[in-house]
């Protein structure tokens, strides 16, 4: 519940400056080249950079960044893990890189100041990427591994604990006061939907006793994402479910769980279709092609769907600045359009959180049914 209530506050009250969510890579970019050209620099007004801004909010860092007071940025520093098979594994805290300002034990923390400094390419040295540079804080090229904590891990993390203790809750609930009571608290609250997604998701899609084995599994899926979607709402939070490398996961640990459910009747239809042979060998490649499909679509619904939500209202955000700099009277003027804008992407960005870890597990209870194929026909005959 306590979720749900901060849910409500959503992106829409999120980082009040949060168009400086650059200021400290960009604050040293316009270096002056004498003393005369210094003041007439600093006095220059720094652009927004709005697609920096908002992909600086939604992807992924090496510290959290809650807020900005004045020239005071707000952070909760992560730790670094980095293995460098020449050095071996370096293992301190992200605020050891002062914001990305200095290196560190042989690392450095890829800022867009850096970038300009070096002139390095972009694309090859993208924002927030940790290298390896030598004693002049050049790169070295060395092929290092990051298994740092990051934001998406630690708010994972975070989303596990909470699932783990409600659920244990919940147990303690029905072992203290028995089925046959009315639930109370958190019992009362999961109790209609772990009961609804056992009923009308697990049990019309996975035939027999499959049913009960995959019903843990569906459920975890379902509550672990939609915890994770409800945090990534919260102001501040991390964009976890809209983060490629999350659902990739997801989607793997979804394919494992098909592929434990499969049987020979799935796999002699995937390689012995009942069609003529000309028509065989087109189809047992395509149907071999959607075995490896089902997960990718998985993945890509919930990470685009998520990160989508998040950058509308970003940009929404974003146009209280965009006319603040044409005016700042545009810029107050237009922010009650803003807050009415966002107003309805909270809400639905909400209901999209709950859609989306529904279509995410509804969709892995019908692959895994379709993977017992041999079940349903086993299960139609009993029938007749």
């Amino acid at each position: 519940m306590v979720a749900l209530v901060m849910v409500l506050g959503l992106h829409g009250i999120s980082n009040f400056s949060f168009a400086q969510d650059s200021h400290h890579e960009k604050a040293a970019v316009e270096a002056p080249a004498n003393s005369g050209d210094s003041e007439s620099k600093e006095a220059e007004p720094k652009k927004l950079d709005i697609k920096e801004t908002i992909f600086g909010h939604v992807k992924d860092a090496h510290d959290w960044h809650l807020f900005e007071l004045g020239e005071t940025h707000v952070t909760i520093p992560l730790p670094v893990i980095i293995h460098n098979p020449a050095r071996g594994t370096s293992v301190f805290m992200s605020s050891a890189f002062h914001h990305g300002h200095e290196s560190h034990d042989g690392y450095r923390l890829v800022t867009e100041h850096y970038r300009a400094e070096k002139g390095l390419d972009a694309a090859k040295y993208p924002s927030g990427d940790i290298i390896a540079v030598d004693g002049n804080d050049n790169p070295t090229g060395e092929k290092i591994y990051d298994l740092s904590i990051t934001k998406n891990i630690t708010s994972m993390l975070i989303a596990a604990i909470l699932l783990v203790v409600i659920m244990l809750n919940v147990a303690k609930s029905y072992k203290e006061r028995g089925s046959k009571k009315a639930p109370k608290g958190f019992q009362s609250l999961l109790e209609p939907v772990i009961i609804f997604m056992r009923d009308e998701v697990v049990k019309p899609n996975i035939p027999g006793k499959g049913a009960a084995k995959f019903t843990p599994f569906i459920l975890t899926v379902f509550f672990f994402i939609l915890i994770n979607n409800l945090l990534g709402l919260i102001p501040g939070s991390a964009n976890v479910t809209g983060n490629l490398a999350v659902t990739a996961a997801l989607a793997i640990i979804s394919f494992i769980a098909i592929m434990l459910g499969s049987n020979k009747h799935f796999w002699g239809h995937i390689f012995n279709p009942p069609v003529p042979m000309g028509v065989k060998i087109i189809l047992v490649p395509v149907e071999l092609i959607g075995v490896f499909t089902k997960p990718v679509s998985l993945m890509i619904r919930l990470f685009a769907n998520i990160l989508a939500g998040h950058i509308i209202i970003l940009s929404i955000i974003c146009l209280i600045f965009i006319f603040g700099a044409m005016s700042p009277i545009a810029g107050f003027g237009f922010m009650p359009i803003t807050i009415l804008f966002n107003l309805v992407m909270m809400m639905l960005e909400l209901l999209v959180a709950f859609i989306q870890a529904f279509i995410f597990a509804n969709l892995t209870a019908v692959f895994i049914g379709q993977a017992m194929e041999g079940s349903h026909d086993d299960a139609h005959a009993a029938h007749h």
